[in-house]
């Protein structure tokens, strides 16, 4: 049996490496990671370890764990490395999914089961999304369920109390330190209520001291960031929290029922994750129906405390696709034991949902050349994915017929690894803004010449990324500033003027338009927040 364990643990570091780190550059960064990755730079060159920036200026909406990792990592591999500032993520997302298979072995499933809910949360859309990308959701929510697989152990066994208590409570502060309260609120508490009313709260008395120290030492871990920021730079940092406050219950808000179709947000499982929430159909078919319980307790009440908040976005459904992991295996292990012996009114629905997969595999090659540019290597990644996923749909309709779920079922994990580790390289070919161009080439050019940029009035995170340094704001609310330099360069957005009046004792050139969209301008895709006119000032 320990082999066994073993082999399972192995083969799913083995995945999370296929999924987590196999072509972490071949996606361009998005607004979020612009944020996250800047501020990781400012760290290095600038020294603002502890008074977090953005271009400059303080960015204290989230706790800096996350930057700070990802900074050593631009520190050691290089910063011009766009896979070395992701890995921090990719191993957050590594540690999440061997966290959830260690604790599903807590709850009397047994190690297959424990397998297969891992495996369901390393393919899940958005755990994937997040994992490949540098924003800080994973962290948080990784290292929460770290705090939980103590925490549990605290609970129920006398054995270890005191290093459950501590490593648990040193990974609740880890949490908190990576966005706040956000994974104590969508992730522990719904655990914390899921387990009271299924297993019960039965604790010895020595185990409330226990508790305590958890708490206050996960607070201390957690919140002493803040404490700093506070008494340093007290101004910006309650600014910063008013307006993230308010950002709850103004910004980007939603009806209560937004969240209703959570189940989506888990990508090829969003079949079988709806059946598993069926509970009349399936309380009588599980191995083990009080786990059955905890799992789709824990779900729904995280939910549920998602949808009470007004401020809603499909991403915040991260920390609901991880108990809904294991809720979701309870269906599939039911599968793996009555597939072959089940009524066929039962089946279609399987047919229905791997044979939709079957079909996207071997539809891939003639479809594909229909939406992708190929030439050259792209050539040979589209054939190596093209025989890879028509393999793989042949496969999942030849074990159809023998009545292999399982092998189905490891086929489907397939499908994602290939389209990870061959596919991903194609998306440069769906690349064609014909008016590309970026702003690092403004920056050689303002080195070359010897003059400093500025923003007008406003500045974007992937601007600023990829320009390589702060670009100072002139316009800021009410408040003007003029270089003190003859020379400057100025970018001003596309709608917006630049008349004589504002700078009337300079001579304004209009030099070029950088354009850092990656799609091209026809599509939906495309931003206007990421174009500038530059103009070139000169004192006359």
């Amino acid at each position: 049996m320990k082999l066994k364990f073993h082999r399972y643990l192995l083969a799913l570091i083995c995945v999370c490496i296929l999924i987590f780190f196999f072509n972490l550059d071949a996606i361009y960064i998005n607004i979020m990671e612009a944020r996250n990755f800047g501020s990781a730079r400012e760290m290095l060159t600038l020294d603002h370890w502890l008074l977090t920036t953005l271009n400059d200026i303080p960015r204290y909406e989230k706790p800096p764990l996350p930057t700070w990792l990802t900074a050593i990592s631009a520190k050691i591999f290089g910063i011009e490395r766009l896979w070395a500032l992701r890995m921090p993520a990719a191993c957050a997302a590594t540690l999440l999914t061997v966290s959830l298979y260690k604790f599903s072995e807590l709850i009397n499933i047994t190690r297959k089961q424990a397998f297969i809910a891992a495996l369901v949360a390393v393919t899940s859309f958005y755990i994937i999304f997040s994992g490949r990308n540098g924003q800080w959701d994973i962290f948080t929510h990784s290292f929460m369920m770290v705090s939980i697989y103590f925490l549990f152990q605290l609970f129920n066994d006398d054995k270890k109390l005191w290093h459950n208590t501590l490593l648990g409570g040193i990974f609740f502060g880890f949490s908190i330190l990576s966005k706040g309260p956000v994974s104590f609120y969508t992730l522990f508490l719904p655990f914390v209520i899921a387990y009271t009313i299924v297993y019960k709260l039965h604790h010895s008395k020595r185990k409330w001291p226990a508790l305590i120290v958890f708490l206050i030492l996960g607070l201390s871990v957690g919140l002493w960031w803040f404490a700093y920021v506070r008494i340093a730079d007290p101004i910006a940092f309650l600014d910063i929290a008013k307006d993230e406050a308010a950002n709850w219950g103004n910004y980007n808000t939603r009806p209560f029922y937004y969240y209703w179709s959570f189940f989506t947000q888990s990508g090829i499982w969003t079949i079988p994750s709806f059946v598993a929430l069926l509970y009349p159909y399936l309380k009588n078919k599980v191995s083990n129906k009080k786990a059955y319980q905890f799992a789709i307790l824990w779900t729904l009440i995280s939910v549920i405390l998602l949808s009470i908040i007004p401020e809603k976005k499909s991403r915040y459904l991260l920390p609901v696709l991880i108990p809904m992991a294991l809720n979701t295996s309870f269906y599939i292990e039911y599968l793996f034991r009555n597939y072959s012996i089940s009524k066929l009114k039962e089946k279609w629905i399987v047919h229905f949902n791997f044979g939709l997969i079957a079909i996207l595999g071997i539809t891939f090659p003639i479809v594909a050349p229909f939406f992708l540019k190929l030439s050259g290597i792209y050539y040979l990644w589209y054939i190596l994915t093209s025989i890879a996923l028509a393999g793989i749909g042949f496969g999942i309709f030849y074990f159809f017929k023998k009545k292999k779920i399982a092998k189905i079922f490891y086929l489907t994990i397939s499908f994602i690894c290939i389209t990870i580790i061959f596919g991903f390289p194609l998306v440069d070919t769906l690349i064609n803004n014909p008016n590309y161009k970026a702003f690092s080439e403004l920056r050689k050019l303002s080195e070359k010449q010897q003059f400093e940029v500025y923003e007008y009035k406003s500045f974007s995170p992937e601007i600023i990324w990829n320009y390589g340094e702060p670009i100072p704001i002139l316009k800021d609310n009410a408040s003007f500033s003029l270089p003190k330099e003859k020379i400057f360069g100025l970018l001003i957005p596309p709608n917006d003027t630049i008349t004589s009046e504002m700078f009337s004792k300079y001579s304004i050139e209009k030099v070029d338009r950088y354009d850092l969209n990656q799609v091209n301008p026809n599509k939906s895709g495309y931003k206007d927040r990421l174009i500038r006119d530059f103009y070139l000032l000169k004192k006359e």
